[in-house]
Parts: structure tokens; C-alpha cells; sequence
């Protein structure tokens, strides 16, 4: 990124997440001051729920670990995916086993996806995008073997 003057700027460090919380406030709402009500009450319209309190709590750094439901109330107010605010290791093991997930389904080990301990709410609309988004890919690229193309798929494509 260009810093203005000719110059590389590098993205700001991240780790914390206040440090996260802060930034989110500069770029979403430049030049102003945002309070915890005001952003509380984004929280809400958008549908769901964070104390004011609670978020000042986070920008001052007292709160350090909040709760999964927390973490997606602050991406609903910003209108960024939750999982930002997951700490680095958490969004690292997320992406590892998403990573051996389509390793194994490439390679055959899975084949399938079962819902199990769904309640009657049904699938959460991630997983079941998730889902839509395999089938569609399975669909466009016909089954595959570790090597590539089944050779029905190779039969097809002539």
C-alpha cells in the first residue's frame, strides 16, 4: 500500500483484539467518534446483541476472550466476516482443517456430508452454503480420482 509520500506502507499488526476492534472503528467510521451506544444499537438493527458497555470494555482492552456470539455481534456491526475477530491460532486451525476437509474429498475419503445433531432450525446458513457450494463444484467438475479426471469425465469431455 502507498503511504502518500511515494512510500510502501505495511498493514497495521492485528492481534489483539482490541487492536482488531480499534482499527475496524477507523475504517468503517473515518473521522468520527463512534460510541459504544451508537455502535451498540448498529449491533441490534442488524440482529443482534452487544452491550455498550461491553463494547468499550473491548476497545479499552479489558475484554480479551469474548464469547463466539460476541465475535459475530462485532462482524455484524461492522459488516465483516466474525472470524476476523477470532485470535490467530483459532483462524489458523480453521483454514488447517478446511484445508485436510478438501484434501480428503479430493482423495476420495469423503464423500459425503451428513447433518448430524442438526435440531429443527435445520443446517446454519454457513455450513449449508458450505454444502450448496460442493455440490455445485462436484456437479461442474464430475468425480475425480487423486490423479485427476475419472475416465468417464475424460470419455465426456471429447
Amino acid at each position: 500500500m502507498d503511504d502518500g509520500n511515494g512510500g510502501e506502507r505495511t498493514a497495521p499488526e492485528l492481534r489483539t483484539l482490541q487492536q482488531k476492534v480499534a482499527y475496524m472503528v477507523e475504517k468503517t467510521f473515518p473521522g468520527q467518534k463512534v460510541s459504544g451506544r451508537a455502535f451498540s444499537e448498529i449491533v441490534r438493527e442488524r440482529g443482534g446483541a452487544l452491550s455498550h458497555s461491553y463494547f468499550s470494555n473491548i476497545l479499552a482492552g479489558k475484554v480479551t476472550h469474548p464469547s463466539e456470539e460476541i465475535l459475530k455481534a462485532l462482524g455484524l456491526g461492522f459488516g465483516v466476516d466474525w472470524r476476523f475477530f477470532k485470535e490467530e491460532s483459532e483462524v489458523v486451525d480453521d483454514v488447517v482443517a478446511g484445508l485436510q476437509f478438501l484434501a480428503k474429498r479430493r482423495t476420495g475419503e469423503i464423500s459425503g456430508i451428513a447433518g448430524r445433531g442438526v435440531d429443527d432450525a435445520g443446517l446454519p446458513a454457513e455450513l449449508l452454503e458450505f454444502a450448496l457450494s460442493l455440490l455445485k463444484e462436484a456437479r461442474h467438475d464430475g468425480p475425480t480420482t487423486p490423479d485427476g479426471p475419472t475416465a468417464a469425465t475424460e470419455r465426456g469431455a471429447r
